[in-house]
């Protein structure tokens, strides 16, 4: 027998070799004792079944049925480190977006899961269905502990099944709202009841609308229900002028720049509020803050996240507040 012969019967053997041994294809058995994750009736992972490695196209790693991702900013009001006097009700609002493949319904809550709980229920069910890419702020009352220290809440959300899933790369990670209480000035027995009265008369307000719009000349924008060209209740418009562009009040609303941080209830009430029109070139550079105050005489801010000057398109993140 010559090199090849033997060669050639040494490959034969193994070739029948192969062929006696089980191949890894997916069955009951294979399924007992494979490592892959197995699917419960409350799991929210999608495993793929569809065989991969060399040579194979087109699969994809099971992806995560329910995770959400930080809003751009998550916190729409009260970021971490805020100051609260004791007892001060305030209303947290988070923006998160639906990055799995499964829709929120209103079977689903905002639930909270860990640390203090600052006065807030335990679960809060969500208000509408939020389709997978979609945005949604998320709010909850909540009232500072009379003690003062920093207090922080972890919160998640809970899906009709009753799974809990957050944000993170695994859709494990709690959101939470920090805060600072502060002690109350020290003086006379009869001024800390006045200092805890003041406060709380602001904080308790709730939220008109939040979310974005985007105008090219000749739109009219609603700041009391974000609505673009409504006809009626318009407080803004963008209008083109000589080749530069203006974001001009209307019916009776003012506006003022307030600069490059978001600004709170209290500084918008403070704010130098004008009727003029503002030069859109020259002052509504991305970043910047607004202060308004509508036509039905509710204050909000509105934040500039992009203006287009070949499309003559102005974006805005907007926050109306709620006077009771």
């Amino acid at each position: 027998m010559n090199v090849t012969q033997a060669y050639q019967t040494v490959q034969a053997r193994l070739t029948e070799a192969i062929a006696l041994t089980p191949s890894a294809t997916i069955s009951s058995t294979a399924t007992e004792n494979s490592a892959a994750p197995q699917v419960s009736p409350s799991a929210t992972i999608r495993p793929s079944l569809t065989p991969t490695g060399p040579g194979v196209t087109g699969t994809t790693p099971g992806e995560l049925c329910d995770q959400a991702a930080p809003g751009s900013p998550i916190d729409v009001t009260i970021p971490d480190g805020t100051e609260m006097q004791p007892g001060q009700e305030f209303t947290k609002i988070w923006r998160l977006q639906n990055v799995g493949s499964c829709a929120w319904s209103e079977e689903y809550n905002l639930v909270w899961f860990s640390g203090d709980q600052l006065g807030a229920p335990s679960s809060v069910p969500l208000s509408g269905p939020v389709q997978p890419g979609q945005t949604a702020d998320l709010s909850v009352d909540m009232i500072a502990p009379e003690d003062p220290g920093t207090y922080r809440g972890n919160w998640k959300l809970r899906n009709a099944e009753g799974v809990l899933f957050g944000i993170g790369p695994s859709g494990g990670s709690a959101f939470w709202v920090e805060i600072e209480v502060i002690p109350l000035p020290t003086g006379s027995p009869t001024a800390a009841p006045e200092t805890t009265v003041t406060p709380t008369t602001t904080a308790t307000v709730a939220v008109q609308v939040s979310g974005s719009a985007a105008l090219t000349p000749g739109d009219r924008l609603d700041l009391d229900a974000n609505q673009l060209n409504p006809g009626a209740g318009e407080d803004i418009a963008l209008e083109a002028a000589d080749g530069n562009h203006v974001l001009n009040p209307l019916s009776g609303a003012a506006v003022a720049v307030f600069g490059r941080t978001q600004p709170t209830l209290n500084d918008c009430q403070a704010a130098p509020l004008s009727a003029d029109p503002i030069a859109v070139e020259d002052n509504l550079i991305p970043g910047i803050y607004l202060c308004y105050r509508t036509d039905m005489a509710l204050p909000g801010w509105a934040l500039v996240t992009a203006f287009d000057a070949d499309a003559s398109t102005l974006s805005l993140e907007l926050f109306t507040w709620s006077i009771p």
